[in-house]
């Protein structure tokens, strides 16, 4: 993965001060939950499911829930389907997305699996949230990671990662789908990224 876009390597630790209390996954830590995919018996879909889970601040739901249509490799794009009455986005997919898209894709033509998820178990039915929340601590164990990630902390993860990258409130809050920007203000209150063209001229 590329580290740049990654982002967010800094750790924001919840109110006890320690890795058990915080709800958001760094860019390194993100990037080593998707390394430990490999070799793994459905790395293909597994990498592409956390990369664009990542990328794209999915739910998991929304995620599992994700179409063939909703992937446009041609277009270089992602229809993201915000549920929990979000706002709905056509986000761009960047090359690393593209290949993992693409490498999933051959798999899962390969697994012929029923209907028409984008995501699909190895008995052919679309992912189960379940099967995802269990991923992920499979891979926070084999990454070592100081906690044991859920899904929703990919979702977090991307927030803050825009938002070390510079991103204002307006622009993550669409980028996520919400509705009230009081769910957004979390990921730029405290990042120090936002000032960084005050005084540029002084």
């Amino acid at each position: 993965m590329n580290r740049r876009k990654s982002g967010n390597t800094r750790r924001r630790q919840g109110p006890g001060g320690d890795d058990s209390d915080r709800k958001h996954l760094t860019g390194r830590e993100v990037e080593r939950l998707i390394e430990a995919t490999k070799g793994g018996r459905n790395e293909a879909r597994d990498r592409c499911l956390l990369l664009l889970m990542f990328r794209h601040g999915l739910r998991v739901s929304e995620a599992c829930g994700l179409k063939l249509d909703q992937v446009d490799i041609e277009s270089r794009v992602l229809h993201v389907a915000r549920l929990k009455g979000g706002l709905s986005t056509t986000q761009p997919l960047r090359g690393d997305e593209l290949r993992a898209v693409t490498a999933w894709l051959k798999e899962r033509r390969r697994v012929k699996p029923t209907g028409n998820t984008f995501f699909a178990s190895e008995q052919r039915r679309p992912l189960h949230r379940s099967t995802v929340n269990l991923l992920l601590q499979k891979y926070s164990a084999a990454a070592s990671l100081p906690l044991r990630a859920h899904p929703h902390m990919l979702r977090h993860a991307c927030g803050f990662a825009l938002a070390d990258q510079g991103a204002d409130t307006r622009l993550i809050q669409d980028y996520l789908g919400h509705r009230n920007i009081q769910h957004t203000v979390k990921y730029t209150a405290t990042n120090p990224a936002r000032f960084e063209k005050l005084w540029r001229l002084a």
